[in-house]
């Protein structure tokens, strides 16, 4: 069989670093394009992350140490991964998470290498012709992409795919590398990062359960209940439009076209209509719970389970069954 490329998006925890949960879904999906499987790692590779691409059954890991490339670049990310794909020799797919870095990269090199792409990818159809299935419409439809006239290239999109150990770990060795970056490369680059207030969109992208919550709050001091819920299930908050517009909660908790796109195990709707944008966010959630008084509510109608009730009577009994943790 062919080789697959994917690119490795890393998480820092501390001195800790691991490969984030969306490449190693990514990487589960990659063992069903060909064999081996080579990861591009952008930075210095941890144990961490070693052990973890051994785990998905990686063969060989591609370290860029570069330190022009310790900042995020998308083109100058597409060079290198252009570069390994090249080192790979037949490569079968190129293949990354399906997140803002992931599409950017993949577009790049697509682009420059004139490769078709498919970005949102949530199953493979076959590979001879190489169709998928992906998600468009926000999530809110599946359409089959045939991807000829060259190698493949895919994003995965989020919790499309469960991440599973490989039948048999890989070696990963791990291979220095060095990439042929030009200045031109470099002319858009993260040169400076700030943590903001209230923290970031991180936790609520790869959040296998989000507790959402819209106008139904009633106000800033609505979401006690949604935060203990949360809390106790070890999710995220995410928000409509509207509470974000109104001040209540800050923006980086919005869910939604103009927000964050998420793909939760759970999504629990509480107190929010389902207009089209917030739809358009959260749709491919695996299962959707919605909890609102309005019986016709789009939420309610579209939801694979509903509750009518008020959110600040129905969250607190729920919390209450599920007692302290």
């Amino acid at each position: 069989m062919s080789a697959v490329v994917v690119l490795i998006e890393i998480e820092h925890d501390g001195d800790a670093s691991r490969v984030s949960l969306v490449s190693r879904e990514a990487l589960t999906f990659a063992r069903g394009l060909g064999d081996p499987v080579y990861a591009l790692v952008l930075g210095p590779t941890s144990p961490g992350v070693v052990e973890d691409c051994r785990e998905q059954g990686v063969a060989a890991i591609f370290e860029c140490p570069d330190e022009e490339l310790s900042a995020y670049s998308g083109a100058a990310w597409a060079v290198a991964l252009g570069a390994v794909v090249d080192a790979a020799g037949d490569v079968a797919a190129v293949v990354a998470g399906g997140t803002a870095h992931g599409n950017e990269v993949l577009a790049h090199l697509a682009a420059r290498r004139d490769l078709p792409m498919a970005a949102n990818v949530v199953g493979l159809v076959g590979s001879e012709p190489f169709e998928v299935e992906r998600q468009v419409v926000g999530g809110s439809a599946i359409e089959r992409t045939l991807l000829a006239g060259g190698t493949p290239v895919v994003s995965v999109a989020g919790h499309a795919v469960d991440p599973e150990p490989a039948p048999t770990p890989g070696g990963a060795a791990v291979l220095p590398f060095s990439a042929p970056i030009e200045e031109k490369d470099l002319r858009a680059r993260v040169v400076r990062s700030q943590t903001r207030d209230g923290g970031d969109t991180s936790g609520l992208t790869s959040a296998r359960i989000i507790v959402g919550a819209g106008r139904g709050a009633g106000g800033p001091d609505g979401f006690e209940s949604v935060d203990a819920l949360a809390a106790r299930l070890g999710g995220a908050v995410g928000v409509s439009r509207v509470v974000t517009s109104l001040g209540w909660r800050p923006h980086h908790e919005q869910v939604g076209q103009t927000g964050s796109r998420v793909s939760p195990d759970v999504y629990i709707a509480c107190g929010i209509s389902g207009s089209i944008q917030h739809w358009a966010g959260m749709s491919s959630s695996k299962t959707i719970i919605a909890v609102n008084t309005d019986a016709e509510a789009p939420m309610v109608t579209k939801a694979n389970y509903a509750v009518v009730g008020d959110m600040h009577e129905v969250l607190p009994a729920v919390l209450e069954q599920l007692g302290p943790r």
